[in-house]
């Protein structure tokens, strides 16, 4: 069985400034979302679905969705903020307007999903190597399977010019997940990459390999996620901002006990769309690879 290409673009790109998910950046207005679902069907993925929010799906449709299901096996799906939630927990959810995050994302599709599925996000850049990787792994466990998988990258290679960026920091050992750590603000104070982690400022090296939320799952985590999801509406029900967070629920799965994580790594140099200044930067780097042959100067068929 084909492994399936799960994408969190549910996002509110607050500090993009727009939906930033369908903003074109090809030769002929392609959005990453294109070339992420391109490089996944070239390597072996069987279907795509992606996690939106109603309020963005006639957009979506004119301007992405319906070129793509054209070519590929594509559906989608939407995280809304009642989702997952009984009539009495959501009354009790009053000023909130953030999703509640990409743990719960992927939670909203676990009943369309019943075989190995990777995680990614709609606005980075992952490079086809990245999905050959995982689409292998998961070519190759069966739906009950505890070996899970994720592709690491270089945090140097993850930084964004335009401002900071929030990473999960891996603990890696003998090539498997021992822990991970969100680390927000990341950005340079001169030529030294500092983060702020519990609330304190501490240096990186630069050299740590962090989560770009790229994933590879046996159904099985959703067990867990539902376990996670579960404490975490016992605890966070009523925040504004509290967000259930995929890495963390991820990083649960080993420090328990419940299964393996082994760390693919890649030198790939991610890319991608946090800040409305990105987008001169993504458009020339894709650019670049259309021109290189590594994509065509059209990714669809009409």
């Amino acid at each position: 069985m084909k492994p399936t290409l799960l994408v969190l673009a549910a996002g509110m790109g607050s500090r993009y400034g727009g939906v930033k998910q369908i903003d074109g950046v090809g030769l002929h207005e392609e959005t990453l979302l294109d070339f992420a679902t391109f490089d996944a069907m070239k390597s072996g993925f069987g279907k795509v679905i992606y996690i939106i929010r109603k309020d963005i799906e006639k957009d979506f449709r004119e301007r992405f969705f319906d070129r793509v299901a054209k070519n590929f096996n594509a559906e989608y799906i939407f995280q809304t903020p009642q989702s997952l939630l009984t009539d009495e927990q959501f009354a009790q959810v009053t000023k909130r307007t953030k999703p509640w995050g990409t743990l719960h994302a992927v939670l909203c599709a676990e009943s369309i999903i019943n075989e190995p599925f990777a995680v990614i996000n709609a606005d980075d850049y992952y490079g086809r190597s990245a999905f050959e990787t995982l689409s292998n792994h998961l070519s190759n466990i069966d739906a009950n399977s505890n070996e899970h998988a994720m592709v690491g990258f270089v945090l140097q290679n993850t930084m964004s010019p335009s401002g900071t960026v929030t990473r999960a920091v891996c603990q890696v050992q003998d090539g498997y997940l021992v822990s991970m750590k969100e680390n927000s603000n990341i950005g340079y104070d001169g030529d030294k990459i500092f983060s702020v982690l519990d609330g304190n400022k501490i240096q990186l090296t630069g050299k740590e390999w962090v989560s770009m939320n790229f994933f590879g799952f046996s159904p099985t985590v959703f067990q867990d996620f539902s376990a996670y999801w579960r404490n975490f509406v016992s605890k966070s029900l009523t925040s504004e901002k509290d967000e259930a967070l995929l890495p963390e629920a991820a990083s649960q799965i080993v420090s328990k006990g419940h299964g393996k994580i082994k760390v693919y790594t890649t030198e790939e140099m991610w890319f991608g769309m946090t800040y409305p200044q990105d987008r001169p930067m993504v458009k020339a780097e894709i650019s670049k690879k259309i021109n290189s042959g590594y994509y065509p100067e059209e990714l669809w068929k009409n």
